[in-house]
């Protein structure tokens, strides 16, 4: 009796394991598939990163903290075609999300593919939507997993200012949020990150 359940423990486990390295797979091979914004990484120690980003053209609509106010859905219709172009426009990670100063965010943001951008990205119908240029330069963030919410924003932004000053940096400017993953990714393996520029 003992051996049948031992041996159906362990069953569960191989299964669970797989399921785990699975899922995993599908994650990663599914973030692979899409542009994201260019960086390079000039220093690494665990979760947090000092990295340099080149300039991008995103595309934006306002949000406000929990509530998104229809904002991925304007954006999500910008590149299905809602321009004046009436172009279709690949999707992009991360989706940035700038915050002020305590990490209540202002808004939402589709990074335009280097190609499109390098033409000339169209101008969205929408008139809430707006193109604009997020600077490039260097930035340090924090990697965290999770579904994001106000208060695990709030807490990530108070771990990324402190590994800044331990780290002999200094902030500029507003924190931006960024999240890599599809609505559907589960909890923990969903890639989020904090990023604030750095002198």
């Amino acid at each position: 009796m003992k051996t049948k359940l031992s041996r159906r423990k362990g069953l569960l486990w191989l299964g669970f394991t797989l399921f785990l390295v699975a899922g995993t797979a599908f994650v990663v091979t599914s973030r692979a598939g899409y542009e994201t914004a260019s960086y390079t990484v000039e220093k690494k120690d665990g979760k947090f990163e000092v990295r340099l980003y080149s300039k991008v053209t995103v595309v934006t609509a306002p949000m406000k903290g929990e509530s998104q106010n229809g904002s991925f859905g304007k954006l999500f219709q910008y590149i299905s075609g809602s321009n004046e172009a009436d172009q279709k426009i690949a999707m992009t990670t991360p989706v940035f999300m700038p915050a002020d100063s305590s990490g209540t965010t202002k808004e939402m943001q589709f990074v335009v593919p280097g190609e499109i951008a390098r033409e000339g990205a169209p101008t969205p119908k929408d008139n809430s939507v707006k193109l604009k240029s997020m600077t490039g330069g260097k930035y340090a963030a924090l990697r965290f997993s999770g579904r994001s919410n106000t208060a695990d924003r709030k807490k990530k932004l108070a771990e990324l200012k402190a590994l800044i000053k331990a780290n002999g940096l200094a902030a500029s400017g507003s924190p931006v949020f960024a999240g890599y993953d599809p609505p559907w990714t589960p909890g923990p393996m969903r890639r989020n990150e904090v990023l604030m520029r750095v002198e």
